[in-house]
């Protein structure tokens, strides 16, 4: 009678392998968000370490994510990002009591993040394919609309930008996807 290589007796050490296999994989990703994080900070100042952990391990899919996986997440906040703040937009601009200044700096806005919803979608199929240097550039597209649109309350002196938040959380979110775009071209990644 032949008898089987993985008999009962193997069966606890492959059970044990198995869950600390995995344990170890839990915890490694559970520290790969504040380590990324603690990187793409280092990268970039505009960017707050706090802000990276809380957006990245809100995502769903974080927790066991990889950096690659990271990336794909931090583009998919930008999305949302954008698309809430256009239609943010679209509704402070149905006040009709509004200064003429701020009426056309809203309207600058909602041009700025109208024409970045296809950028970050284009950005996010680039990514996918592994097309870094599109990823990279069209990414870094999305990054200059909030700025651009935060430094048109500016050019009038007194005037409150109401998208302020909106606009810091989008470049702090474009911030992330580049530095992570940045690490995998370190890592080997080709960003062509």
């Amino acid at each position: 009678m032949r008898t089987s290589t993985f008999s009962l007796t193997s069966l606890p050490l492959f059970l044990l392998f198995f869950f600390f296999f995995f344990t170890l994989k839990a915890i490694t990703a559970k520290n790969l968000i504040p380590e990324t994080c603690k990187k793409c900070a280092q990268d970039d100042p505009n960017l707050s370490y706090k802000f990276c952990v809380t957006s990245l391990q809100a995502a769903p899919k974080s927790s066991t994510a990889d950096v690659r996986q990271l990336g794909k997440i931090s583009m998919n906040l930008i999305l949302h990002n954008i698309t809430s703040t256009r239609q943010h937009i679209k509704h402070l601009l149905k006040n009709t009591k509004l200064d003429k200044f701020l009426r056309a700096s809203l309207e600058v806005c909602l041009e700025l993040y109208s024409d970045a919803i296809p950028d970050i979608k284009k950005a996010l199929r680039s990514y996918k394919a592994k097309q870094y240097r599109d990823a990279n550039k069209r990414v870094t597209g999305v990054y200059d609309a909030p700025v651009t649109c935060e430094d048109g309350f500016h050019e009038r002196e007194g005037l409150v930008s109401p998208l302020t938040k909106r606009n810091n959380d989008a470049v702090q979110l474009s911030a992330i996807a580049l530095s992570i775009i940045h690490m995998l071209g370190s890592l080997g990644f080709k960003l062509i």
